[in-house]
């Protein structure tokens, strides 16, 4: 099981960058995929970002390819998000979240473990 809490959210200027960051506890964080997934109000959650349990895989949805940048330090049990060029169209609550999987999956459904979100806002 995991447990994770998100951070790093908060308001920015668009064109902007905000890093958060998902602090996890559990023994099998290490065995788990992590991905990222936001939501704006009244709209469905989207996948944003995930990696394999390694960090060696990748994936990304295409609204933030090229400018978000998912990475993990298992050390110390911590995913992130790095995003850059930020974009009003990016403002929503941002949620970590861990798949019992090795693999990267961008399927809200297979991924067992949420955080609280964390709020992102973008200004024009």
């Amino acid at each position: 099981q995991l447990q994770l809490v998100e951070s790093g959210g908060g308001l920015v200027q668009a064109g902007g960058s905000l890093r958060l960051s998902c602090a996890a506890s559990g023994r099998t964080f290490r065995y788990s995929a992590m991905g990222w997934f936001r939501q704006a109000p009244g709209k469905v959650r989207e996948f944003v970002a995930s990696l394999s349990r390694g960090g060696g895989m990748t994936r990304y949805a295409d609204s933030v390819k090229g400018r978000f940048t998912i990475s993990r330090d298992n050390a110390k049990n911590t995913v992130y998000l790095q995003m850059n060029i930020l974009k009003p169209e990016d403002t929503a609550v941002y949620y970590c979240a861990g798949a019992g999987a090795a693999w990267a999956t961008t399927v809200l459904d297979e991924y067992d473990y949420w955080g609280q979100g964390t709020q992102v806002t973008v200004s024009s």
